[in-house]
């Protein structure tokens, strides 16, 4: 673990175990109701089993926990890239994201991600945090019409 002291709130990133994974989701789909309005219903239920199944066990996992123990957001990681950075709703803007991505590039070497070019916030986010667009993709990798946008420290 980690502590990180940001707006003298100690946020502590910890590691994901499998028996979270259905709490993670919930805050997955809390932030992706929030900030991917371009998701349809149904992808979102797409989606679900193949996060909770496929994609959280393919990356390392982080997270930082509220006072009450429930998770507040979590960063997953494979290869030096950001695969997956989701807050909850009622967290986004306390400096959990910001918490998690420094921890992942200071601790975990990561220096790219891929983010929804749908999703302006999310953009604008890494780009404040001093990611450059590197290329462009019309679809995401599921072949779905999300164009990705590929960036890089």
């Amino acid at each position: 673990m980690i502590s990180v002291n940001l707006r003298d709130n100690t946020m502590i990133v910890e590691n994901v175990l499998p028996e979270s994974y259905a709490e993670m989701l919930d805050v997955w789909e809390s932030s992706v109701r929030a900030t991917h309005d371009f998701i349809s219903e149904e992808d979102i239920e797409f989606f679900k089993p193949i996060i909770i199944e496929q994609a959280f066990p393919a990356v390392t996992l982080k997270c930082v926990k509220g006072e009450s123990g429930s998770i507040l957001g979590f960063i997953g990681i494979h290869d030096c890239k950001i695969e997956m950075l989701f807050i909850l709703n009622e967290a986004r803007g306390q400096g959990v994201g910001k918490v998690l991505l420094q921890y992942a590039i200071q601790k975990l070497g990561v220096s790219k991600v891929d983010v929804n070019e749908q999703n302006p916030l999310a953009v604008g986010f890494y780009e404040h945090m001093g990611f450059k667009l590197v290329s462009r993709s019309p679809v995401d990798d599921m072949g779905k019409p999300f164009p990705i946008l590929h960036m890089t420290l």
